[in-house]
């Protein structure tokens, strides 16, 4: 069977049935990051690596600057998903030799600016040739408190659905200049109880399912109400891709208090109600929910 039939969940899921854990493995393979215990702490390690590949996520002609803030930026919002702090990271830049040292200095200028405004030390990584395509690629460690770690799989049946900010029109530029909501996502830990978190990476039409299926739920959504960017359809809300906000399920009772608080905290970033998780029925048409999938 070719990738393109399988898919990328499945070709996951079948990867990941190979691996072997260890007791100290808290959350392994498929949630936003590896969760590890840190003995004798009471905080957890958090692990993510996420690449770049050039004429996927980014054009030759695009500013390397942008791209290397992306990089950087995209492990980020894993950890944002997991209300984590990132604290190191290693670059693994695969480029072809007759690329401009100018243009890598650019990169590095890119990744580091995002490093800087998030506290994050680049301590290493590794070069190597290409004669494809280049690829940056980005690993990261860092920390969560064990009492406000998040992860994908804790929602309940009738857990109100919220994102941050607005969905759809990645391709205007917005897949280069995006920012992870570190801070939105620890503040939602320190004050509510989030059921279950993950940020919007390959859309709502893909990250949305992945998180009712990580919970053994499904999900009620109301399309009118998603936040859409300028000149966005629904479509283009649910499958673009690429938006980096975040999707949360927390308790219907906190839902109003949570509203409230919100818009006194982070008066210049909506959050939006789109609807609730449910208990699995029959299957229901989800042909319109595809977001986007790297073998598709």
């Amino acid at each position: 069977m070719k990738l393109r039939e399988l898919g990328e969940d499945r070709l996951i899921a079948t990867l990941v049935r190979q691996l072997k854990s260890r007791r100290d493995v808290v959350i392994g393979p498929g949630d936003d990051c590896a969760v590890v215990e840190n003995a004798g702490e009471d905080y957890f390690l958090l692990l993510k690596t996420d690449c770049v590949v050039e004429g996927v996520h980014f054009l030759p002609n695009e500013s390397p600057f942008a791209v290397g803030r992306k990089a950087m930026t995209r492990v980020l919002s894993d950890f944002a998903a997991m209300s984590g702090l990132p604290r190191f990271a290693l670059v693994t830049l695969i480029v072809r030799r007759d690329q401009t040292a100018a243009w890598t200095r650019r990169l590095y200028r890119g990744l580091q600016s995002v490093a800087d405004r998030f506290d994050v030390v680049i301590v290493g990584g590794e070069t190597s040739r290409t004669l494809a395509a280049t690829v940056v690629s980005v690993s990261a460690i860092g920390v969560v408190e064990k009492n406000r770690a998040v992860s994908r799989d804790g929602g309940k049946a009738n857990d109100f659905l919220y994102v941050t900010g607005k969905l759809g029109g990645s391709l205007r530029k917005k897949h280069l200049d995006f920012k992870p909501r570190i801070e939105e996502s620890r503040w939602l830990a320190s004050h509510f109880q989030i059921h279950a978190m993950m940020d919007l990476s390959d859309g709502l039409g893909a990250d949305l399912p992945r998180l009712a299926r990580a919970s053994e739920l499904d999900f009620e959504i109301d399309e009118s109400a998603l936040p859409r960017n300028r000149g966005c359809a629904i479509d283009a809300a649910i499958n673009d891709g690429e938006d980096y906000e975040l999707l949360f399920a927390l308790p219907p009772n906190d839902g109003a208090a949570l509203e409230k608080s919100w818009r006194k905290t982070f008066p210049r970033l909506s959050l939006t109600r789109i609807g609730r998780l449910v208990r699995l029925t029959k299957s229901k048409n989800r042909q319109s929910f595809h977001g986007y999938d790297h073998f598709a």
